[in-house]
């Protein structure tokens, strides 16, 4: 119950939260999914479909605990010390996200936003990483896999991992596009990951 709670109020704060005080400062939705089937669209049903399929697996966990066998678990896998390092991994990915998107502030997005210009963040944690915010949402998978090790889990970080990438490639190249040199240049100095 309490990981189902926590997985909750990760979405409400970090997504919904994020995007209202968005929208009411700048007045733009920060989310950019549209319907079309080109691959940064496809990619955010993949993204809804990762969340939803999250919510089902740890909604199984909390509430219908007698069907958790069917999740194929790794009984191996489950101790103490690995369930906290799991909780530490999640609040450390909070962390991680809430002060990526504070630091980006106004030009922070669900997407690409091909339609109202941003300023290129470069300072703080993206001084250390180009993609600080999906390192939190890794750094959130892995932790969600140690606390409950099963078939499903890893396959969250599987789909997690490819979708992931194919958005950081395709927000790189928009990138490129957007900002030239000044991309280039920071994408010189600072890695991908960390």
């Amino acid at each position: 119950m309490l990981l189902f709670a926590y997985l909750i109020l990760y979405f409400l704060l970090v997504f919904v939260l994020r995007s209202v005080l968005l929208w009411k400062k700048t007045g733009i939705n920060p989310l950019t999914f549209k319907k079309t089937n080109n691959a940064h669209d496809y990619n955010g049903k993949v993204f809804k479909f990762i969340t939803a399929f999250e919510l089902i697996i740890i909604g199984i966990y909390a509430f219908k605990n007698e069907w958790y066998e069917y999740l194929l678990p790794f009984w191996y896998l489950e101790n103490p010390t690995l369930q906290k390092i799991g909780w530490i991994l999640l609040f450390v990915s909070l962390i991680v996200v809430w002060i990526s998107q504070s630091q980006m502030a106004s030009s922070w997005r669900i997407g690409i936003d091909e339609k109202n210009k941003t300023k290129l963040v470069t300072k703080g944690v993206f001084s250390i990483s180009r993609n600080p915010i999906f390192l939190g949402i890794m750094i959130a998978n892995i932790g969600l896999f140690l606390v409950i090790p099963n078939a499903f889990t890893l396959l969250i970080i599987s789909l997690s991992t490819l979708s992931v990438n194919t958005q950081i490639r395709l927000e790189e190249e928009f990138l490129k596009r957007e900002f030239g040199n000044e991309y280039t240049e920071y994408a010189e100095k600072v890695r991908r990951w960390i």
